[in-house]
């Protein structure tokens, strides 16, 4: 349970210090935003909890794979101007892109 709290809280801190951080530099904190933070912390908890690098770098190819994947729940939204899409069309139709995206990233990351 300390660990989580502990992760929990690195977590915060680095949304809190970017928050803090937009009202002095903000091109700086959009920059740190921006980064895969929650990949970076969570890849790097995950060694330090399991200390598995074989693991943690199948971990972090899966991430790599499945943050274009995610992309596919955008689509419908990217067209829904073009094909007069409304806001729950788009977004159950991204939802089932999702649903196809798992099974595409689960057939790639078999590969690997």
């Amino acid at each position: 349970m300390l660990v989580f709290i502990a992760k929990t809280g690195v977590a915060a801190l680095a949304i809190a210090f970017s928050s803090w951080l937009a009202g002095k530099k903000p091109e700086l904190a959009g920059f740190i935003i921006a980064l895969p933070l929650a990949s970076i912390l969570a890849i790097a908890f995950s060694y330090a909890e399991y200390r598995d690098p074989a693991a943690s770098i199948t971990f972090a190819k899966s991430i790599l794979i499945g943050v274009p994947v995610s992309w596919l729940f955008f689509l419908p939204f990217f067209f829904a101007e073009k094909f007069d899409y409304g806001f729950w069309v788009s977004y159950g139709v991204g939802l089932a892109l999702l649903v196809v995206g798992f099974f595409v990233h689960r057939y790639i990351t078999s590969l690997i």
